[in-house]
């Protein structure tokens, strides 16, 4: 019954799990192509132009599929990211970790993207952001693409015989094996769910709202404001809360010596859910910082309230693989983590909202990373978030 399924609609199978996979929703394409790869080999008659027509389907729906994100990407720019940390499965920190990788390598991520879960869903649309060239980002999505497809049939056509003992099984079963297979779908879904609930919880702790941040700097009480979105990030979004300075959430050893004891800190990324920003935090207050807070609602809430916001002098160049181009950038991290903090001098010491006049603008003024403590401090031991927190 299965062979016969893939013989009359194998080619429109293909395109709709491809297809609804590319659009984003919870469904696993490897093993369909798996299956109709298998399908194909056992089936009497021409098997490459049957394999050659399944991999060109499923290269069309990827493609399609992708060029909608793509295009969002490109209209709505980091808002597209934003909706992505919304509704994703992923763990936020994950989703950062992609817009690191895209920004050390631009489009040519797309080669490698659909081989691991999560990489396409965020670089596609970064692509279109970051202004990749439609040209360009088929190119490089095309073959990936291609590449992805190519391997699923090909395992399933190399193990048709092992495989087809599995179909008869399931012939066998028939309702039984469907119900099965939505079951362990709900399953993998709720278990994506709860992993992502579970590092939320994890790091669930006091949030200091941005009124309270806004008050404490109409107070003259100016905290110590970090902003710890991905160099990416902060390409598309070019602005800061004023007197923030960027820092890396993988690397505090050479923070925490510049950090008084008792002093407030506030941190901010650009997810919703502030676990990058929520977990540095965290580490912090473990070190004996306990005032480190992340900001609630992050940048988005600041700009929400309307209050004032300073452009990024400098937010780097994007080369012909639209990867991000860090080099020579006094005011700006290295794509690796290397180079020196931007840090930007001390606010007016008029309140913010005292004046309708535009606040002035603080000079970026590059600051060499401060040298850790030589007497070994826990990061030693731990430098950034460990697999099982990243996912």
């Amino acid at each position: 019954m299965l062979h016969d399924l893939v013989a009359s609609y194998g080619p429109l199978l293909v395109f709709i799990n491809v297809l609804a996979a590319s659009l984003g929703l919870p469904v696993p394409a490897l093993p369909t192509l798996i299956f109709v790869g298998a399908s194909i080999a056992m089936a009497p008659g021409e098997v490459w132009s049957s394999l050659l027509l399944a991999l060109a389907v499923s290269v069309v729906a990827s493609l399609l599929g992708d060029t909608v994100w793509f295009k969002a990407g490109r209209r709505y720019g980091g808002k597209t990211l934003q909706t992505l940390c919304k509704v994703s499965l992923s763990r936020d920190t994950c989703v950062k970790q992609t817009e690191r990788f895209f920004g050390r390598w631009g489009a040519r991520v797309l080669f490698v993207a659909k081989f691991v879960p999560g990489l396409s869903m965020v670089s596609v649309p970064l692509a279109g952001a970051m202004g990749v060239r439609y040209s360009t980002f088929l190119q490089y999505d095309g073959v990936g693409a291609g590449l992805w497809a190519a391997a699923g049939l090909a395992l399933g056509a190399i193990f048709a015989y092992q495989l087809d003992l599995l179909f008869a099984l399931l012939g066998l079963y028939g309702r039984d094996a469907a119900a099965t297979a939505v079951v362990l779908l709900v399953l993998y879904i709720g278990y994506r769910w709860y992993s992502r609930r579970a590092l939320t919880k994890k790091l669930e702790t006091a949030r200091m709202s941005v009124g309270q941040l806004h008050t404490l700097m109409q107070a003259g009480d100016m905290p110590r404001i970090f902003d710890i979105r991905s160099a990416e990030k902060r390409f598309l979004d070019p602005v800061i809360i004023p007197g923030a300075q960027f820092a890396d959430e993988r690397d505090l050893g050479g923070l925490v010596g510049s950090l008084k004891r008792g002093q407030k800190i506030v941190i901010y990324c650009s997810c919703p859910n502030e676990v990058s920003a929520a977990w540095m935090a965290k580490h912090l207050r473990e070190l004996g910082f306990p005032d480190a807070m992340p900001l609630l609602g992050g940048l988005e809430a600041w700009r929400d309230e309307g209050w004032p916001l300073e452009p990024i002098a400098d937010p780097g160049e994007l080369d012909e693989h639209g990867a991000l181009d860090m080099s020579g950038r006094a005011a700006r991290r290295s794509a690796d983590g290397s180079g020196d903090v931007c840090a930007f001098t001390p606010p007016p010491a008029s309140p913010i909202g005292a004046s309708t006049t535009p606040p002035t603008i603080p000079q970026l003024v590059p600051q060499p990373v401060p040298q850790p403590a030589p007497t070994p401090t826990p990061l030693d031991a731990r430098s950034g978030p460990d697999a099982t927190e990243l996912g």
